[in-house]
């Protein structure tokens, strides 16, 4: 009897990632495709998705049973009523919305996520305000839909369903599982709205045919990226907390408690009954590879005693401006004195980053969020022992690396356990 297998899907910056895992969740197989030039055009979207998916080895795609796709956050489209997109998809850091900043503080309670130049909400207002005729143009109803939204509706046909996970930065109400009475009313159709993991439909017949998938097969709502991240790491518990030491510092804290507090970037998405409180800061690894190679970066951590604190108190920033967990947008980096030796140097910045990092639990904490208890790591910065190790002392807390890293594996996960089961 073959296995039944899920599959989750990943639509990053650069590409596109599945894996399929078995009832065990262990790894079947996994496939990458690039997107190349046109990562903001939905057709090269869906020719990227069916691409992926028909490099699955076929032995694997006759025994995969559900599919999740997670999408970046906040990256938009409008669709007519056949799903076609009727201008230009805005991408996640498109930053255009700030012209409607004071609508959306004039609309939305203090603290809401959705007050934020690249907010869900924001694109949309962008689009009324800036594209009327292209609405006015379309078969009506016009759908406003998430990246991930849209790719799903590929392979199972229902327009207009997203997960609340994407919506929370529409403004959505993950708390009360509604939209909220302050939005207003909008002339294009807003997605209806499930637990990431749900099942939606079973795979459109033609789909299925063309890719040689079981007719069957469910198609569930998504998630976004960062969430997928965080399920593929390992937490579970409220104190658990991931790490991702990429080319900027993200915490992300599995809480009992719900924060939100847009001063400092701070807010909360719902997994489950528990909540993800985050925050991301300007540091990170970008700043480290303006100095060093990865070949120096290997060898100089070598010589670093990680037991030994660095002298050194740096604010280690590409540019002016932080956001968590200190929001100062004029705050310079701070990046002498510069000592003689590289190595020096280098453990001067990876202690200033581990101590950023604390003071970013700690403030996570003060705001309400559960005691941190265990921080699993994601990213390039996992990979080095001496950094992990500055880490842990200034955190008192385990640092280990995260079980699994790629965002594909925690959806293939959502897709297996669905909504809020995955904590099972």
């Amino acid at each position: 009897m073959p296995t039944a297998l899920s599959l989750g899907i990943d639509f990053g910056t650069s590409g596109a990632r599945a894996i399929a895992i078995d009832p065990e969740a262990r790894i079947q197989s996994q496939v990458k495709v690039s997107f190349g030039t046109a990562a903001d055009s939905p057709k090269h979207w869906q020719t990227v998705l069916f691409e992926l998916l028909l490099h699955i080895p076929l032995a694997v795609r006759r025994q995969i049973t559900a599919v999740a796709i997670n999408g970046t956050s906040s990256t938009v489209l409008l669709c007519d009523a056949q799903g076609q997109p009727i201008d230009s998809p805005l991408l996640y850091h498109d930053g255009r919305g700030i012209v409607v900043l004071p609508q959306l503080q004039a609309m939305a309670p203090p603290q809401h996520p959705v007050i934020s130049a690249t907010s869900s909400l924001a694109k949309l207002l962008w689009w009324l305000q800036h594209r009327p005729e292209r609405i006015a143009a379309a078969q009506s109803p016009v759908y406003f839909l998430h990246q991930a939204d849209w790719l799903a509706f590929l392979l199972h046909g229902r327009l207009g369903i997203s997960d609340y996970h994407n919506a929370l930065k529409l403004g959505y109400d993950v708390a009360a599982l509604t939209y909220p009475a302050w939005l207003p009313p909008l002339p294009v159709q807003l997605p209806q709205v499930v637990a990431p993991g749900t099942p939606i439909a079973a795979i459109l017949p033609e789909v299925a045919t063309s890719l040689e998938l079981p007719a069957g097969c469910l198609i569930c709502a998504g998630t976004t990226d960062s969430i997928a991240a965080f399920l593929a790491s390992g937490a579970q518990h409220p104190g658990e907390a991931v790490t991702s030491l990429g080319s900027t510092l993200v915490l992300k804290l599995l809480s009992e408690t719900r924060v939100d507090q847009v001063e400092f970037g701070v807010y909360s998405h719902r997994l489950g009954d528990l909540w993800l409180v985050g925050g991301a800061s300007n540091t990170g690894g970008a700043v480290l590879s303006q100095f060093f190679s990865e070949t120096e970066l290997q060898q100089l951590s070598q010589r670093i005693v990680p037991e030994r604190p660095s002298s050194l108190e740096y604010y280690p920033l590409l540019k002016p401006g932080e956001r968590f967990p200190v929001n100062d947008p004029t705050l310079l980096p701070c990046l002498e004195p510069r000592p003689s030796e590289a190595v020096e140097f280098l453990h001067g910045l990876l202690e200033s980053m581990a101590r950023i990092e604390a003071q970013g639990y700690r403030l996570l904490q003060s705001l309400g969020a559960s005691v941190l208890t265990r921080v699993y790591t994601a990213g390039g910065g996992a990979q080095n022992d001496t950094w992990t190790a500055i880490r842990r002392r200034h955190l008192s807390v385990p640092v280990v690396c995260s079980e699994q890293v790629e965002a594909a594996y925690g959806t293939a996960l959502l897709a297996q356990r669905g909504g809020a089961a995955w904590l099972s």
